[in-house]
């Protein structure tokens, strides 16, 4: 066998296995049998880089070059479908769909509806050649590269587990007067092209550990399994979407040549071959049977390891879909019956309160354990002392828990099922710290409650320390919470300023068994003395001053001393500063354990000032200025213009509305702003009018 020809084996049983692992749950051989052929595979694709094949399993891994997205209109727009929350819109809906077809019988397919982002994917001869976001109906972004990622998704289907002969011969006969493309045999039962819709979405699981990650990084949390799919999806690096583990379900087959004129028939032939279609779809033929699947999966969904939303109802025959006809809008043959928001009653045994790095205390609830979601809930956020004092609350009671949408399980009311039983005691809110016993105290527009004991007390020290290292502001990243944590323990470190301090002796361990990695971590230490002025000026933890707040507040006095020395007045010149953020600031200046922080991180060799370099590059060429940008551009990329933007005193929005100064665009600008900036009068430039406007 030639290494070419043993390339395509391997790509082919790769494939394959991917296919049993991720769509049939089927492993057919071990993980370091896999990994063995894997690398089989790129040994040889590394030797051999004439055969390279953006569909190689070797792709999956993705990339951490960036990439732009493009605009593509689709060959058939993708509607959204009608929503209804009641059985009797649901009953409104089979009845339309009887007169509408003149009582002629029909079939309704019930499928569950997955709470994603909706894709359509493109085949060419069995390959996968395109893979386009909804957008807004008409036109969406290409995001292939990232599809390519999901290992769910098949890219070649001849390598995919395409179901065995006689099925492929059922689901392509009619009747004996052979196949429907007017062939008496075909090589590949599937289409020459073809487009199938479905969701992207990430499982519960992937879901919990990316949040898990980000909480540890002080990265702001993904809403929901869709937000996190979303986001994703529509990342730069195809490699952040690998290791992210998205995956999908399809829904809706569409071409010129189809197997069958029943929708159900066209998805059960697209499972056998290789896509990974929902085994939970039915068939009714009455409106009982539509209710009964209604009210199987109202419940049963809390067991799925993916997020649901509803149920989608849609007429099997395509042949009965052309006669409905569609709205504007939406098809008349479709429905979407979306859940009400989840909840599960349980009982509330303890309320602990917890201390955040800004000394914000937050009562948390602590539970009996619900399955909720998906997933098994035994804690949930009470919020603040207000919303506890609404609640009524009392140890002992049954409770309503509801996740619908947020990422940690909030109490929503007391259970009144359960109102004759004896309550026991009443849930007071804390007036001491519970790690260090300050007393509490409330500022001004607040709801929450805070230890003021900054210096003092040990979550917020280990807190404001692992927000110190977090990637977006020292990107310390040998230096994880459990580290931190063991650090703290040991004396080692009682502030940020004290990591500058720390010596490899001091962390390799009895016998230097860890030396490498205490190496590595004083490594990364001593480089991030070269982060810029605006990160460090983030990484210090002042209260209100997040990453956009320390870019503006960086450009404006340009070094630390400055800032230290600044008056309310001067703040309040600045725009989008304002009083609750200028007063923080003034206040952690006043503390003289912070400026004591701030000359140790000078003799350190911290960057205090903006560089010689920045400032030159500086101007207020677009000083009050608010800038959409949308598009794909030529000279920059968007991060980049993004950067320009706020170089030369400009402000990024994400939308655009009457206060926009001008829309920054490029090639295939979103349609749905363009319309929205040509109504509002708002200028449009491109790139080269821009560049110019800056002085490049």
């Amino acid at each position: 066998m030639t290494e070419q020809e043993r390339i395509m084996q391997l790509r082919a049983e790769l494939h394959r296995h991917n296919h049993n692992y991720y769509v049939l749950n089927q492993p057919t051989i071990s993980d370091q049998e896999f990994d063995a052929l894997m690398r089989e595979l790129q040994d040889l694709e590394a030797l051999h880089p004439e055969l390279a094949d953006p569909n190689s399993p070797t792709q999956r891994v993705g990339s951490d070059l960036s990439q732009e997205f493009v605009q593509v209109e689709h060959i058939r727009p993708m509607l959204s479908l009608a929503n209804t929350y009641n059985k009797e819109e649901v009953r409104e809906f089979y009845n339309r769909v009887r007169e509408g077809l003149g009582g002629e019988s029909f079939e309704i397919c019930c499928e569950l509806k997955f709470d994603g982002l909706s894709i359509s994917l493109h085949y060419e001869d069995g390959r996968l050649v395109r893979a386009v976001t909804r957008g807004d109906g008409v036109r969406g972004d290409d995001v292939t590269a990232n599809i390519r990622t999901i290992r769910s998704i098949p890219l070649n289907l001849t390598d995919a587990e395409a179901g065995s002969k006689d099925v492929r011969r059922d689901l392509f006969s009619t009747d004996g007067q052979g196949d429907l493309f007017g062939r008496a045999e075909q090589k590949n039962p599937w289409p020459r092209e073809f487009e199938i819709r479905g969701e992207v979405l990430m499982p519960w699981e992937s879901f919990e550990a990316l949040n898990r990650e980000r909480e540890a990084a002080e990265e702001p949390l993904f809403a929901n399994p869709r937000n996190a799919a979303s986001g994703t999806l529509k990342s730069k690096q195809t490699a952040v979407v690998a290791k992210r583990r998205l995956d999908a379900y399809l829904y809706y087959l569409l071409g010129d040549e189809l197997p069958s004129d029943g929708h159900f028939e066209n998805l059960e032939a697209a499972r056998s071959w290789g896509f990974k279609v929902s085994s939970h779809m039915r068939k009714a033929r009455s409106l009982d049977e539509v209710f009964a699947f209604i009210d199987y999966w109202d419940t049963e969904r809390k067991n799925l390891p993916v997020a649901t939303d509803g149920i989608v109802l849609k007429v099997n025959s395509q042949r009965q879909q052309q006669t409905l006809g569609m709205t504007a809008k939406s098809p008349r043959w479709a429905i979407a019956y979306k859940f009400q928001a989840e909840q599960a009653s349980t009982v509330l045994r303890e309320v602990t309160f917890q201390v955040g790095r800004t000394g914000a205390v937050t009562p948390v609830a602590n539970m009996d354990p619900v399955q909720l979601s998906g997933t098994v809930v035994r804690r949930a956020t009470l919020h603040n002392a207000d919303f506890v004092a609404q609640l009524d609350l009392h140890v002992g009671d049954h409770v309503l828990v509801e996740k619908g949408g947020e990422i940690i399980p909030k109490i929503v009311a007391v259970d009144e099922a359960f109102a004759h039983q004896p309550r026991g005691p009443k849930v007071e809110f804390i007036t001491c710290c519970p790690e260090c016993g300050a007393p509490l105290v409330r500022y001004e527009g607040e709801a929450a409650w805070y230890c003021p004991n900054e210096t003092g007390c040990p979550p917020q020290i280990k807190g404001r320390i692992e927000h110190f290292v977090s990637r977006r502001a020292m990107n310390i990243d040998t230096l994880g919470p459990e580290t931190i944590e063991d650090y703290f323990a040991r004396g080692l470190i009682r502030n940020y300023a004290d990591l500058y301090e720390l010596q490899v002796d001091q962390l390799s361990g009895a016998n230097d068994s860890r030396i490498r990695s205490a190496r590595k971590t004083i490594k990364a230490i001593d480089e991030s003395r070269q982060v810029p002025f605006e990160r460090v000026l983030f990484a210090l933890g002042i209260r209100f001053v997040g990453e956009s707040v320390a870019k503006t507040l960086a450009r404006n006095f340009k070094s630390i001393d400055a800032l230290a020395q600044a008056t309310l007045d001067d703040f309040l010149q600045i725009n989008s500063i304002g009083t609750a953020i200028a007063e923080s600031v003034i206040q952690w200046f006043r503390n003289e354990d912070n400026l004591r922080l701030v000359e140790r991180l000078r003799g350190y060799g911290l960057q205090l000032q903006l560089s010689e370099e920045t400032l030159s590059q500086q101007s207020d060429r677009l000083a009050g200025k608010s800038i959409v940008i949308s598009g794909v551009f030529a000279h920059h990329s968007r991060d980049e213009y993004k950067a320009l933007i706020e170089q030369h005193g400009g402000k990024n929005v994400g939308s655009i509305s009457a206060k926009t100064s001008f829309v920054l665009a490029g090639e295939n600008m979103g349609p749905s702003k363009l319309e929205k900036a040509q109504k509002l009068g708002i200028d449009i430039i491109d790139e080269d009018q821009f560049l110019q406007m800056i002085g490049e």
